[in-house]
């Protein structure tokens, strides 16, 4: 079976490579420049919690030493404190670190993955599509062609891929514009980041002049401008000058000492891919989608991407040539798509109030508060500008039944990180379970973790939940805890391999499981449902709810149920 080729070697590229290999998929990444990234302190990424576990997976280790989990936020308007808050297990803090580091500790984890080859100097010229796989080929000192079972285009912006591929990419150019700096110093506020409205030192400058303070690691801060449209260029001098009169302002009218290690212009674009899906090549990343107005992040939005259609690649490779079931793979666009959109409707929906300067919506009562409101939400990844998508009408969602259970989490969104007991005894966090190509299944228990678990897996309904597990479609690991939010004792959680919610049911449910598991790897309906539909004049749907337009093999990829008992590769 050919690899999957991966166009491009930015974070998003890396960690669906990474994603893949996890899942026993070789892949083959495609990097036109040479294999070097460019240290760039003033271009940071924020990434939410389950983003940043994500990526850790990937990299075979954490990012504390060289990001900064911030301990707090504070919004400032004029000399007013609007907003205080301190990040805990309620409220769990964003990392935020340079965007070199993540790069290089990815790359790092591909040079020891032998499932991934890299590929310097290797532009992509050209691209077939058809039924059994894709033809690259690139330029180069020596003009090679590259067989893949699927290509995904993670290049950027300026895609490649998406262009040989035809796809229409609208939306609005320079939607908000950012002068930037990289400095070490001190600020009364370690630690916490800060939003600062119309401060009081700013005698000239547009109505709703905006600055963003974020800490990175070992005393270094991220400084962000709000530019007016339409500005002049923001010369060394001009940002030399807006450094030294922020300090000034935060520490009391005196500039404290500081070191200028880096800066730019960000200019941010709003833009979406018309489609996600051509046959067996995606896009992903950049290449489908620009955002990150009002504090909202991009690259966070790619690695989820990378997330979703990496576990949706792996089942499809290991179905073989036939390329597995088209639903599944349909889905990934259905849902990611879905989910960017609406960010970037929320976004283009707040900014015309947010930026819209002084008049009547100035003198609102509480408008100040609304407006810091929705921006924090943007910076710290809550609310509908910035809380992680759910999938609530994907195609893979599982039927309705009277067995469902309402717990604290909902239908296609993420699971909680509860503890879990594994296969192996051993206690975990749910989020490291992810990821492996598996189906989880999680029994809520209450109780168990005072028992040793190869005492109870035998009492009990746990029999025969393990002989239901068991003969799920797809290799499944069987998990329990002591307790879920607002879960009774003896629900059983479906969770796909990328941790959002299949289904929760009271109790074990064989049949009512098998369905939903059926549903969620875009299987066809099952044989009895199939006659019943058929009987009332229903025409025999192809996946669970439907799928899209775009081509592949059909197949479930069925017959590989089993109970996983350890912590192999999916």
């Amino acid at each position: 079976m050919d690899p999957v080729i991966v166009v491009g070697a930015g974070p998003v590229g890396l960690a669906l490579s990474l994603a893949l290999a996890r899942q026993d998929v070789p892949s083959v990444v495609l990097d036109e420049g040479s294999g070097k990234d460019e240290q760039r302190p003033a271009r940071t990424v924020v990434l939410r919690e389950d983003t940043a576990a994500f990526v850790e997976r990937l990299a075979g280790r954490s990012f504390d030493r060289v990001g900064a989990r911030w301990t707090g936020w504070r919004s400032l308007r004029r000399k007013q404190e609007m907003r205080a808050l301190t990040f805990g297990e309620d409220l769990p803090a964003p990392l935020h670190l340079a965007q070199h580091e993540l790069t290089g500790a990815l790359r790092a984890a591909v040079a020891g993955e032998p499932l991934v080859e890299l590929a310097v100097g290797s532009r992509l010229d050209a691209i077939e599509n058809d039924a059994s796989g894709v033809t690259a080929r690139t330029r180069g000192p020596e003009g090679t062609v590259w067989r893949g079972s699927h290509l995904v285009g993670c290049d950027g912006p300026r895609s490649t891929v998406r262009k040989l591929l035809d796809i229409r990419f609208p939306g609005r150019t320079a939607v908000e514009r950012h002068a930037v700096a990289a400095l070490r110093t001190e600020l009364p506020w370690p630690g916490e980041a800060l939003l600062h409205r119309n401060p009081p030192w700013r005698t000239s400058g547009p109505s709703g002049s905006e600055i963003v303070g974020r800490p990175l690691a070992d005393g270094v801060w991220r400084l962000d401008w709000l530019l007016p449209p339409r500005s002049d260029l923001v010369t060394p001098d001009v940002l030399v000058a807006r450094v030294r009169e922020t300090l000034a302002g935060w520490c009391g009218g005196s500039t404290p000492p500081y070191e200028l290690l880096d800066t730019g212009v960000h200019t941010v674009h709003h833009r979406l891919a018309r489609r996600w899906r051509v046959g067996r090549a995606f896009l992903a990343g950049d290449a489908a989608h620009l955002l990150g107005a009002l504090g909202t992040q991009g690259l966070d939005e790619g690695l989820r991407d990378a997330d979703n259609l990496a576990w949706k690649l792996a089942l499809a490779w290991h179905d073989g040539p036939r390329g597995g079931s088209s639903a599944l793979l349909d889905s990934y666009q259905a849902e990611r798509r879905a989910v960017v959109a609406g960010r970037l409707r929320a976004a283009d929906q707040a900014l015309p109030i947010l930026r819209g300067g002084g008049g009547l919506r100035s003198y609102v009562p509480g408008a100040a508060r609304g407006h810091d409101a929705l921006l924090t939400d943007g910076h710290l990844g809550l609310g509908p500008l910035g809380a992680p998508g759910a999938y609530p009408d994907s195609p893979l969602a599982a039927p309705l039944t009277a067995a469902a259970a309402a717990i604290g989490t909902e239908p296609g969104a993420a699971v909680s990180d509860v503890r879990v007991t594994a296969p192996d005894g051993s206690t975990v966090r749910l989020r490291d379970r992810l990821g492996l190509g598996r189906l989880l299944v999680v029994l809520v228990a209450p109780g168990t973790g005072v028992w040793d678990r190869k005492h109870w897996m035998s009492a009990g309904l746990m029999p025969r939940l393990a002989e239901a597990v068991a003969a799920l479609p797809q290799e499944t690991e069987l998990l329990v805890t002591e307790s879920y939010p607002q879960a009774a004792a003896h629900t059983v959680l479906l969770v796909r391999p990328d941790g959002h919610l299949v289904t929760a049911l009271n109790g074990v449910r064989p049949a009512e499981l098998l369905e939903a598991a059926r549903s969620a790897l875009g299987a066809p309906a099952a044989p009895d449902q199939a006659e019943d539909e058929a009987a009332e004049g229903e025409p025999v749907r192809s996946g669970a709810r439907g799928s899209g337009g775009g081509s592949g093999g059909q197949g479930s990829g069925g017959g590989r149920g089993r109970t996983s008992g350890g912590p192999a590769r999916g």
